[in-house]
């Protein structure tokens, strides 16, 4: 199945011009040896409304399965990714956070200080992604998986159920 993923990297200083974004090119190249669509790229500043309104246009279009967002998911006081992906979504998907933060602990003891969340609106799921190119390819890597059976659940396509036959 081919999946349609936009990706939205949360940062400051890239968002400025201050320096360059490695991680939105590192996971656009992965997105693109999975045979999956790259529908758009953006490097946006932590702010909260700008965020939520992009995460909400890019749902809303009807036009994308999955959106990563990378960044912003931390302790810091402008890490607010989290909370404009709270603010759109419909529900919550949280095995898909639980399963970044699980497989980054054994990496580095600095996945406890993830709040990164995953979630559905409408028929996209969004999923959080830490802000490094090493940690955000990790932690996609975890949920790719799952990511194709997802989005067919969510087009309630009639193959979905083929596999949970006992």
């Amino acid at each position: 199945m081919s999946l349609r993923i936009a990706i939205l990297i949360a940062s400051d200083r890239s968002a400025r011009g201050e320096r360059a974004d490695a991680t939105g090119p590192a996971l656009k190249a992965w997105v693109e040896e999975q045979g999956w669509v790259l529908t758009e790229l953006a490097v946006l500043p932590d702010d909260y409304v700008t965020l939520r309104n992009w995460l909400m246009s890019r749902s809303d279009r009807g036009n994308v399965d999955v959106i990563l967002t990378s960044g912003g998911t931390g302790v810091a006081p402008r890490d607010v990714t989290p909370e404009a992906t709270r603010a759109v979504m419909d529900r919550e998907v949280p095995g898909l956070a639980e399963a970044i933060r699980a497989a980054s602990l054994s990496k580095t003891p600095h996945a406890m200080l993830s709040r990164g969340v995953a979630g559905i609106r409408k028929r996209t799921l969004i999923v959080n992604l830490p802000g490094s190119p090493k940690g955000a390819l990790e932690a996609v890597q975890v949920i790719a998986p799952a990511l194709p059976h997802a989005v067919e659940l969510l087009q309630e396509s009639p193959h979905a159920e083929a596999g949970h036959r006992l």
